[in-house]
């Protein structure tokens, strides 16, 4: 006997969303991440968010510098930074400068899954506190720091460049301190050949709609990334015709080719020769 068949339409899955995402789940037991949702629906940046789930997917003490992270991803050093900073200040990220049982100083990072937690121990030993400068030591940030440079110091035709960026994009607006930071890389423009409206024109070009830094930052990873451009070439020197003998008089003259001079020509029209 045949099996029973049946045209009647199956029933819908009570449990299945009307709108919406519908999650196809799959059971794995290796290769995943467990990401706590308070990371993975963090409101803000993408890049945040996909940074640090790129980071808790890696083994640890593989390199997360901003270098390494910039080889993997296609953002620039930029939102790099930015997303490190964002992950740092939610306390997800931490960096401490530990010292180790050798007796070396290094910068340890840790990354937590849920901020406040505790470090897994050191496979080398317990780490000592960090490590406080000495009296006479400069703390690492201010080993960092660019030397004293004023306004009067800086290259008068740079900072003039810098100051006029704000005339082709208005959010271009820099303090004395960002200009003079400034300054030298579009010094080292200017002293090889390049026009300040060509370097304006090279910094102001295809900005994005909206900054995610401080615009002197903008500026100076253009002045650092983008080749130097090459200077317009020279103009080229007019042609001078050459000498011809006057068929009227033999005298000298210029001109594309034979023919009667100036004076000769004046004469046969009957015009006053000009000046």
């Amino acid at each position: 006997m045949a099996d029973p068949q049946s045209n009647a339409r199956l029933r819908a899955d009570a449990g299945a969303p009307r709108s919406g995402v519908i999650h196809v789940r799959t059971r794995l037991t290796a290769d995943f991440t467990v990401v706590a949702n308070a990371l993975a629906q963090r409101r803000g940046s993408a890049v945040t968010v996909g940074v640090a789930v790129y980071i808790l997917s890696l083994p640890s003490g593989t390199p997360v510098t901003i270098a390494a992270l910039c080889a993997h991803f296609t953002e620039g050093e930029i939102l790099i930074s930015r997303a490190l900073r964002e992950l740092e200040a939610a306390g997800y990220l931490e960096r401490r400068r530990e010292r180790t049982p050798s007796g070396q100083i290094r910068t340890r990072t840790y990354f937590y899954d849920v901020p406040g937690g505790t470090p897994e121990p050191d496979p080398e030993g317990p780490p000592e506190p960090p490590v406080p400068p000495a009296a006479d030591e400069p703390p690492a940030v201010a080993a960092r720091e660019e030397p004293s440079v004023t306004l009067a110091d800086a290259d008068p035709e740079a900072v003039a460049v810098l100051a006029s960026l704000r005339h082709a994009d208005a959010r271009l607006v820099l303090s004395e301190r960002e200009a003079v930071r400034l300054a030298p890389a579009v010094t080292a423009w200017l002293a090889a050949g390049v026009a300040p409206a060509q370097i304006t024109r090279t910094l102001t070009t295809g900005l994005p709609d909206r900054f995610l830094t401080r615009p002197a930052g903008l500026l100076a990873f253009r002045l650092r990334e983008t080749p130097l451009p090459a200077p317009p070439p020279p103009a080229a020197r007019p042609a001078v015709p050459p000498l011809q003998t006057c068929d009227g008089c033999d005298r000298a003259f210029r001109a594309p080719g034979p023919g009667h001079c100036r004076d000769c020509r004046s004469a046969r029209t009957g015009l006053p020769a000009a000046a």
